[in-house]
């Protein structure tokens, strides 16, 4: 009998997300010009940069509030955007991926090496989004 009701309180747990994979590229330059390739990347796709989350900024304004001395980037942006197309898509294969949306890509400075990188989803129907970043990406660091 515990042995059922264990199980019962189980399956009701909510499922675990879905492992994502953090894809990196190397950039060959500054921070600076990774910023410009990436941004330029993102509206070379024909889409529109909503944020720019300053993440390596707000770290190293708070480190002295959160009691930390260490430097963890030397920069650090995270642009937000999204892909009518590439959402519809998605969302019509499940429209649960709406919990995806907007798309994230970084770009990041630390001890001497430039790297711009993403979330890959694990959801076959999210694969059209790995595409787009995929290609933004390259793009970028080939720029």
């Amino acid at each position: 009998m515990l042995k059922t009701l264990a199980i019962l309180a189980a399956s009701a747990l909510p499922l675990p997300a879905l492992a994502q994979e953090i894809v990196t590229h190397e950039f060959d330059g500054s921070f600076e010009d990774a910023t410009f390739a990436l941004e330029n990347a993102i509206i070379g796709e024909g889409l529109v940069v909503d944020h720019v989350s300053h993440v390596g900024e707000m770290l190293a304004r708070t480190a002295e509030d959160v009691g930390s001395d260490v430097q963890l980037f030397d920069g650090a942006d995270v642009y937000l955007f999204c892909s009518a197309t590439t959402s519809r898509e998605v969302m019509e294969a499940d429209p649960a991926n709406i919990a995806f949306c907007p798309y994230s890509i970084y770009a990041a400075a630390r001890e001497g090496v430039t790297t711009i990188g993403y979330r890959s989803y694990e959801a076959d129907s999210m694969s059209p989004v790995n595409e787009l970043l995929e290609r933004i990406a390259t793009t970028a660091t080939e720029f």
